[in-house]
């Protein structure tokens, strides 16, 4: 281990470091001034963004640290500068929820934080083995996240489902890489990609393993037939909790993929790219039709989920720079509209009681014009109504699954995608034409007012201006 290796980790190092400070030093912070704990938490975020910016590879530009365990590019710095961002976002949003419901502790920030360098670990593995311990850090703060709530009945369920679940998949794929591992010989996925480029390895065992290691993928992404736990989770965990799960961790799936996939695995291209279109197919079916008949938005937003991660897999599936480019995009996007989705609902609740039905939504531009017109640019980006950033990342996958050849699977993207205009749109008529069931507005914090404004706006930017963020994009991958 020299000063040169440590250097290319110096994000994940800075960010454990404090994660550790907060961790002990809101242990001393009175309970009327727990705002410095989650002060001293986004101030970290903000140093690790200029730290990651600072040191931010060029296109191209790759180095390995660690015994080529970790690796740093320009893939994962961009990633890990979202993962900041958004991350901040969601601790302006959880702070009034979690101060609303007497949860405002220090262990979401220690946990939350704990999950980031589980996600920043994912994002710059460079073998299997650092794949695998991110992954895990990230599932074990997110169970403990989930179950927050020790007196919610739902939560603790879902954290007992999401455990099980989580677990098994987590299982299935450490044997999936072990098989793996037994055919090549080695961990490093750089080896592996060699190793299969040159006709190593016995083709069943192999074929097992990739089988056993797509399953682990789609689990932790939530496509379909591996989704059974979406839909709980979302509904029972506490709303800041479903904040962070449908913002954040999409990032992580997404380097998961294609870190496994493409840089390790890419001499079984074919093999996967199969799987990876009945999964993508059945997603956004399933996703879509399943999410127009949910009363609970929660819910219904966990089936979008499912929908939004069907496209994620379209670009993925195409197997090209492009199609990786256009799957990174589109999970950068979906992170920025999720968040701001669920923190609209957060900002309706009140009083011991979470805002989770769609009837919640019922005149809010009347009680609330310029929110209500934020919620309705982020449903409308959601949906992938054009000039909005949903389209353009919509766009973006259809357009790489055409290139690979997918012309029928592309079809069915743009069936779908309107079949889940309906349900997006049906929240925009609640808003707009049904009555408020109370014509009380509905208080915020500025902070949380002013982030929620530049969420919802930045869907619209991103939509106009998407160029700049769609060439960073494709710069991750030259």
């Amino acid at each position: 281990m020299t000063i040169a290796e440590l250097q290319l980790a110096l994000p994940e190092i800075f960010v454990l470091t404090m994660a550790c400070v907060i961790l002990l030093a809101d242990l001393f912070i009175a309970e009327e001034r727990r705002g410095l704990t989650h002060t001293l938490a986004v101030g970290t975020l903000i140093f690790a963004a200029i730290l990651t910016g600072r040191l931010m590879m060029e296109p191209g530009e790759v180095a390995h640290a660690f015994a080529d365990t970790f690796v740093r590019d320009r893939f994962g710095d961009v990633l890990k500068v979202f993962s900041y961002i958004i991350l901040a976002g969601v601790y302006v949003y959880a702070k009034h929820y979690l101060r609303m419901f007497s949860l405002f502790k220090g262990e979401f920030y220690t946990l939350t934080l704990f999950a980031l360098i589980g996600v920043m670990v994912m994002i710059s593995a460079s073998s299997m083995l650092t794949l695998y311990l991110g992954l895990e850090l990230l599932a074990l703060s997110t169970y403990a996240l989930i179950a927050l709530n020790r007196d919610s009945l739902p939560g603790s369920e879902a954290a007992m489902k999401y455990f099980i679940l989580g677990s098994l998949a987590s299982g299935m794929l450490l044997y999936g890489m072990s098989l793996i591992f037994g055919a090549t010989g080695s961990l490093q996925l750089g080896e592996i990609s060699s190793a299969l480029g040159a006709g190593v390895g016995d083709d069943m065992l192999l074929t097992f393993g990739l089988v056993f290691v797509v399953i682990g993928i789609a689990f932790k992404l939530g496509a379909v037939p591996f989704h059974m736990w979406v839909p709980d989770v979302y509904h029972g965990a506490p709303l800041a909790i479903t904040l962070f799960i449908a913002s954040v961790p999409k990032l992580a799936g997404l380097a998961l993929a294609i870190r496994l996939l493409d840089n390790g695995l890419s001499g079984l291209h074919d093999d996967w790219q199969a799987m990876l279109v009945v999964l993508a197919a059945l997603s956004l079916i399933i996703g879509n039709v399943a999410a127009i008949a949910q009363t609970n938005i929660k819910r219904m937003l966990a089936y979008s989920t499912i929908a939004h991660m069907g496209f994620m897999l379209l670009g993925i599936l195409a197997g090209t720079p492009e199609g990786y480019a256009a799957a990174m995009f589109y999970a950068i996007v979906y992170a920025i509209m999720s968040a701001g989705a669920f923190a609209v609902i957060i900002l309706l609740s009140n009083n011991g009681i979470e805002a989770d039905q769609l009837d919640d939504f019922k005149g809010l531009a009347r009680r609330n014009p310029w929110h209500a017109f934020l919620m309705m640019m982020i449903l409308f980006s959601l949906a992938g109504i054009p000039v909005f950033a949903g389209f353009f990342a919509k766009w973006q996958v259809i357009a790489a699954a055409l290139s690979a050849g997918f012309t029928a699977l592309a079809v069915l993207a743009v069936i779908t995608a309107v079949i889940g205009a309906f349900y997006y749109l049906r929240v925009v008529k609640l808003m707009y034409f049904d009555e408020p069931e109370t014509p009380d507005r509905v208080p915020a914090p500025v902070d949380f007012r002013a982030v929620l404004t530049i969420n919802g706006t930045a869907v619209l930017g991103l939509g106009i201006f998407s160029g700049g963020l769609i060439s960073l994009c494709i710069s991750a991958f030259v």
